[in-house]
């Protein structure tokens, strides 16, 4: 539990006021349990009493003594301090019971203060257990509190992390893709080709979805592949034909969702290395499947010896660090070389 100077004091007052209440309750239960002739005004005074100093020694103790010695690893000093503390608190109660409040319902001759101070065994009986035990109890539930808190923050901060380094990702991701087709447009301004404006056309909707599906956590597999087609009509502009070679096979049976620009990535890939490297006709190969369980992406392109080195490049060590962010593990990440044709395999749930 938090006890911010807002929300969280308000929090902590109403904790502190049904945990109190509650105890002292029970306190009055178990005391008429124990009185055959029920509670009188007498045993309700002396409950309040007690009630009154277990509430400051526990407050005291946790919030002095262990917030500031015991949490700090200070375990000497601790103890030394809590025995001083417990036997100081348990001290001024008898002295309260004593003098302010027995007078108005005992004539009876007062104890006197070095009775008080030196009769440990009535101290220890009367006073001081009753205070250890309060206070066990509080330090045990805000204990657990903290615990909760401390958890829900730790998963908090790990979230946010998540989320940053995402963004991180993206922002790495995108500014990479946009250059090279940036590139692929001033070549064909250049010549003064008529594809020059298709091209102007197909990179609007490109960025469409970069600016508006890109930020999202996720996007349908079906809004992803509307990109991809965009995507390879642009590139198939900088090609003659026949340059390229390029099939698709789709089978989606699930409404599947995916981070945004997980798959645009992978073709902008067999592209860059692909077509881009190779002067010959270049092959590239994309097949899509969706049902219940899973979710599999398959891509793959010729390439020259050198090129699309099974050791994962920049590029696809940001895909395999943003499945993780999404997916943690549960997903199956595969790239290979195989006689001059590279291929990458992404396995993800279909439904998380």
């Amino acid at each position: 539990m938090k006890f911010g100077p807002e929300n969280n004091l308000k929090q902590h007052i109403f904790f502190q006021l049904f945990f109190w209440t509650a105890l002292f309750l029970f306190g009055m239960a178990r005391s008429h349990g124990d009185y055959t002739d029920g509670i009188s005004a007498e045993i309700i005074i002396y409950n309040f009493c007690h009630w009154i100093f277990q509430i400051a020694g526990a407050n005291f103790i946790y919030s002095i003594l262990i917030l500031q010695f015991f949490d700090q690893k200070k375990y000497v000093r601790f103890s030394l301090y809590l025995l001083i503390s417990l036997y100081i608190i348990s001290v001024i109660n008898r002295i309260f019971i004593v003098y302010l409040a027995e007078p108005f319902f005992i004539d009876e001759p007062q104890d006197s203060l070095f009775s008080i101070f030196t009769d440990m065994g009535y101290l220890l009986s009367y006073y001081t257990f009753p205070i250890i035990s309060g206070a066990f109890i509080f330090i045990s539930v805000m204990y657990m509190l903290r615990y909760k808190d401390e958890k829900e923050n730790t998963t908090k901060l790990q979230k946010e992390k998540a989320e940053l380094e995402l963004r991180s990702l993206k922002s790495q991701l995108n500014p990479h893709f946009l250059f090279n087709t940036l590139n692929n447009i001033y070549s064909l301004s250049l010549s003064n080709s008529e594809k020059t404006s298709e091209s102007i056309s197909r990179l609007s909707d490109i960025l469409d979805y970069i600016l508006y599906k890109g930020p999202k956590s996720e996007v349908s597999i079906d809004e992803e592949l509307a990109v991809i087609d965009h995507y390879i009509a642009l590139e198939s502009l900088r090609y003659s034909e026949g340059r390229l070679k390029i099939s698709k096979t789709v089978n989606i049976k699930t409404a599947a969702t995916i981070p945004p620009l997980l798959y645009l990535t992978l073709v902008e890939n067999a592209f860059k290395h692909g077509a881009g490297k190779a002067s010959g006709q270049t092959e590239i190969k994309i097949d899509i499947s969706s049902d219940d369980p899973y979710s599999v992406f398959r891509i793959e392109n010729t390439c020259e010896m050198d090129e699309n080195n099974t050791s994962k490049g920049i590029g696809l060590q940001n895909i395999q660090r943003q499945l993780y962010h999404h997916y943690q593990n549960h997903f199956i990440f595969k790239v290979s070389k195989e006689n001059n044709i590279f291929k990458v395999e992404i396995k993800t749930p279909s439904i998380l």
